[in-house]
């Protein structure tokens, strides 16, 4: 049957398993059940046992593959448990590139838990592409890229890393989690693997934890298939159910969010006070031009240093309207400090060897009124000034 619509953005409402087919609810029930009644030994209704599969993750899941444009989709409880699922995709002796700036919680799960099981890692300049060559090693089994990366925002040319990946048998992850499906699809762009926070602006609300992953071929998804439920590190129905409500208004929250995140990103790189911007959206930016051939925009996301004479730790005690909080992606812009934050757990030789500085501030811009944020940072700013 023709699907009757092309756009991403009715996807996002429309695709996966929309309807209930047994009572045609608009909305998939939460099927908050453990166990499923069998007809006879061996005679199952399509459902066996939660964690096995569930209608109301399933139709999550559908959703995820649909809009990533892959086989499968897997729904997870956290996205390091999705992260953690993919990678044990790997064996003992295999080694992973990683981008040179990616999420803490990433690097600590293959310095501190992978390690014990042989699996290794080096970190890896994926945004230059003869460097990411030059470190492929024998032992080298697979690559895994944040584009834009945090909290730098480096921006990593997916199909090329891709191309040269595949050229010595290497399986490509991207943790598209800054982005979502709606701004950047990497599978089409050559990865096979695509992972995500999706507590991130894929539940958008700051109310739900979860992780997605989408493999590319049916080979990848019967593997992650049987992980999934072998270590069972599931979603939840409720939060599935969240999750899908959240995906509906993907579209129209992230074209506020990126409206804001822009004006956001050009205040803060004229701003007398302001040393230097991250943003992937700004022309003057390194990844501009790979992230405006990949991209739908530059995201939502940005860190920013302040120049000498003003203090960062006076900047976090003097915003107001903006949360300082962990995580990112919900309607209310937060601001974090990466270094004693979502970064901590990296040594500080390696997060000032890649550029994490202690002064650095990271900005996920919500969706309130640009101007009340602009005037909030305006104001923040001022009152970090060391006088």
């Amino acid at each position: 049957m023709s699907k009757a619509y092309e756009s991403i953005s009715s996807a996002l409402i429309h695709g996966g398993i929309p309807i209930d087919e047994r009572t045609g609810a608009v909305n998939i029930p939460i099927y908050q059940t453990s166990t499923f009644k069998q007809d006879g030994l061996g005679k199952m209704r399509g459902y066996e046992y939660s964690r096995t599969g569930n209608p109301t993750r399933e139709a999550l899941e559908a959703l995820i593959a649909e809009l990533e444009g892959g086989e499968a989709g897997f729904a997870f409880a956290s996205g390091l448990a999705a992260e953690t699922a993919v990678l044990s995709l790997l064996h003992a002796g295999d080694r992973v590139l990683i981008s040179s700036n990616v999420y803490g919680g990433t690097f600590r799960l293959l310095n501190q838990v992978f390690d014990h099981f042989d699996i290794t890692y080096t970190i890896s300049n994926t945004d230059d592409p003869k460097s990411f060559e030059a470190d492929i090693t024998p032992d080298v089994k697979a690559v895994l890229v944040e584009s834009p990366a945090n909290p730098l925002m480096t921006v990593t040319d997916i199909r090329a890393v891709a191309e040269i990946a595949h050229r010595h048998g290497l399986l490509v992850i991207v943790d598209n989690t800054f982005m979502t499906p709606y701004l950047q699809r990497p599978l089409t762009l050559g990865a096979d693997i695509v992972v995500h926070s999706a507590t991130k602006y894929l539940g958008g609300h700051s109310d739900v934890v979860a992780g997605l992953a989408v493999v590319k071929t049916k080979e990848l998804a019967e593997k992650l298939a049987f992980i999934q439920n072998s270590t069972g590190g599931v979603l939840g129905p409720f939060d599935s159910f969240l999750l899908i409500r959240g995906i509906k208004t993907l579209g129209v929250r992230l074209d506020r969010h990126v409206e804001n995140a822009l004006a956001a990103a050009r205040f803060l790189s004229s701003h007398p006070a302001v040393k230097r911007v991250y943003y992937p959206g700004l022309e003057t930016d390194k990844g501009y031009e790979v992230n405006r051939r990949q991209a739908k925009s530059g995201g939502v996301m940005l860190s920013f240093e302040l120049k000498e004479g003003y203090d960062h730790k006076k900047f976090f005690e003097s915003v107001s309207l903006i949360t300082l909080a962990e995580s990112l992606g919900g309607v209310e812009s937060l601001v974090c400090h990466p270094s004693s934050m979502t970064h901590a757990s990296i040594p500080e030789d390696i997060r000032k060897r890649v550029g994490i500085t202690d002064g650095l501030i990271r900005l996920s811009i919500g969706i309130e009124d640009i101007s009340d944020i602009l005037r909030d940072l305006d104001n923040a700013i001022a009152s970090s000034e060391v006088k």
